[in-house]
């Protein structure tokens, strides 16, 4: 196993501990899983960076690496609408979260007739969003609960934010999705290189 490799994989073992931390009320608790979400995104830009330079992208990375944001991000969203201070609406967190486990799943299609399917650029824009508005909320949530700051009620614009990212992840959700419909219907992949028309 290499070193990108293990870096995703202590991303993956990262989530449990930010669910505690986001779940268990003491002093400090949101200041400290903003803290552990950063450096968790911070190891996914090193491992691809790693990955990348040394030579070592890998089938496993590129199923991983997307999978490790997944799950911790929207771990995040999850806990997110239980929170007093967001009461973030459900249905804005289905979206996130259901287009997650299409593109999951069509990975596992893919995965199944040899083919992988790596994150592309749209997929990128869609975690860095997704980075942005978890750490923004967590960020309120901090200030929130520290009594030097006089917090005012940020909550329309947390939801406002909330609301683009889910927009963002369901376009390019379903961009994923048109893009790859081939593999829904077990078409392979390079059907157009062997008819000589259009790029893969």
């Amino acid at each position: 196993m290499n070193l990108p490799t293990k870096l995703t994989i202590v991303r993956l073992l990262a989530t449990p501990v930010f669910v505690v931390l986001l779940s268990v009320s003491f002093t400090g608790n949101y200041t400290l899983a903003l803290i552990l979400f950063l450096l968790a995104m911070f190891t996914d830009y090193i491992d691809g960076v790693l990955a990348r330079s040394r030579g070592e992208v890998t089938n496993i990375g590129k199923l991983l690496d997307p999978l490790a944001d997944k799950i911790l991000i929207t771990s995040a969203f999850i806990i997110f609408i239980g929170l007093k201070e967001i009461r973030l609406p459900a249905w804005l967190v289905i979206i996130i979260v259901s287009r997650e486990f299409a593109i999951t799943g069509l990975r596992l299609v893919a995965a199944c007739q040899g083919k992988i399917i790596p994150a592309g650029r749209w997929g990128k824009h869609k975690t860095v969003s997704q980075v942005i508005t978890v750490s923004v909320v967590l960020v309120y949530l901090c200030l929130y609960y520290d009594s030097r700051v006089n917090m005012p009620d940020y909550r329309p614009l947390v939801l406002i934010l909330v609301g683009i990212t889910a927009a963002f992840t369901l376009s390019s959700g379903c961009y994923y999705l048109i893009k790859n419909a081939r593999v829904l219907f077990n078409r392979p992949l390079d059907d157009e290189k062997r008819k000589g028309g259009g790029r893969v």
